[in-house]
């Protein structure tokens, strides 16, 4: 039997084991240095003002929606191509996500039925695009869309840690947004076990996360209310600290970030690979006439997270399902990203249906993420490429 090849794998080598020991030997397991280096080695890595890292990123998107004020009855536009965590987010802080479709091409929001959308839903208060694969959305439109309407922009990066917009700048860095998020998921650009990280250049946001991030308590920054309790003759009680909004256990481990930072400095080469095996693979599907590479004309910019094919299966003479199983007797794994959010049982029982979504749904009938990872060797790519290319032609 050949060697398994799953969709998407981290790589772990001695540096970062060695960072992680060096944490359990010599320091605080948690809430000790490793998290605030952390958060400033990708402040800088991105050129964003402040940084916080969070336990996930589904936990940095719950928090970041309270951050910007969604509230009960408020409206959170995003796409239906995502992961269920992104309007969860929104649904966490009793408020309503509405979902708006997305372009064929990129499989971004689509900026002309976005402002559809937008005139369509008054109570908007923000808009969350997800930066699909790791391809930025167009981002400077969309900004120009939020100031029109009034509306404060979560950036999804959780798939494009060391993506760039068209200018150069790197996604994070917030000149488009109020916030932007990544993932540190085993499968993403890099790992922390689990992990997220929040960007934004507003000092209020940013003190404001720490404080939710931290069962409400901010230490850092906040000024004290109780003065009576927190002075003892006009110097601060050195055990003293306030809630003083309702926050979450949403922290990470110093252990975790160790292996962060670690992580952090192999991401160039780490990019590099991932483009190199997404143009061998753009290379050898070309001129194919039912398999269709999405994102293929915007590698430069991507962090390429996913390799996603686009095929028709009925004119392949081949089911989805026929087709996966025949890889996994092959031992190669691939994967759906996504399932259009509305056809959730949970959501469909809120009454969403599909639609209005008829370019989220085709794609969904013809989507696969064929393996794309950086240890990903030449001989098994081309192992990969083999065996798909004897399915479909």
């Amino acid at each position: 039997m050949k060697n398994k090849i799953p969709y998407g794998k981290h790589f772990i080598d001695s540096d970062d084991i060695e960072a992680v020991v060096n944490i359990l030997k010599n320091k605080n397991l948690t809430q000790g240095d490793e998290v605030e280096y952390f958060e400033k080695a990708v402040a800088k890595y991105v050129n964003a003002k402040y940084a916080v890292v969070f336990s996930s990123w589904t936990a940095g998107l719950h928090v970041a929606n309270i951050a910007i004020g969604i509230k009960e009855g408020d409206e959170v536009i995003t796409s239906p191509i995502t992961f269920v965590a992104t309007p969860n987010s929104t649904l966490y802080c009793n408020a309503k996500p509405v979902f708006s479709d997305i372009n064929a091409d990129t499989v971004n929001l689509c900026v002309d039925t976005l402002e559809e959308t937008l005139k369509k839903h008054p109570n908007a208060k923000a808009i969350i695009p997800v930066h699909f694969s790791g391809l930025p959305c167009e981002m400077e439109k969309i900004s120009s869309l939020a100031r029109q309407y009034n509306l404060s922009i979560i950036e999804d990066a959780a798939h494009a840690l060391g993506a760039s917009y068209e200018d150069g700048s790197m996604v994070g860095c917030c000149k488009y947004s109020d916030i932007t998020g990544f993932s540190f998921h085993p499968v993403k650009s890099i790992a922390t076990g689990e992990g997220g990280m929040i960007t934004t250049n507003n000092k209020k946001i940013y003190e404001n996360l720490l404080r939710l991030r931290s069962h409400g308590i901010n230490k850092k920054s906040d000024n004290l209310v109780n003065k009576t309790l927190a002075y003892t003759d006009g110097k601060p009680n050195p055990w003293y600290y306030e809630m003083q909004q309702l926050g979450f256990n949403y922290r990470i481990t110093d252990i975790q970030c160790a292996l962060g930072i670690s992580q952090l400095k192999k991401l160039p080469k780490f990019l590099k690979k991932r483009r190199e095996l997404v143009e061998k693979y753009d290379e050898s599907f070309s001129g194919m006439k039912n398999i269709v590479p999405i994102q293929v004309n915007q590698r430069n910019g991507s962090s390429n997270h996913l390799y996603v094919v686009r095929i028709n299966f009925k004119k392949a003479n081949i089911s989805r399902m026929e087709f996966m199983n025949s890889l996994i007797e092959k031992n190669i794994y691939t994967q759906v990203h996504y399932m259009p959010i509305v056809m959730h049982p949970y959501y469909r029982s809120l009454g969403y249906t599909s639609s209005n979504l008829e370019k989220a749904l085709k794609y969904y009938e013809e989507c696969i993420s064929l393996p794309l990872f950086y240890s990903l060797t030449t001989s098994d790519q081309s192992r990969v490429i083999a065996f798909v290319k004897e399915h479909i032609s």
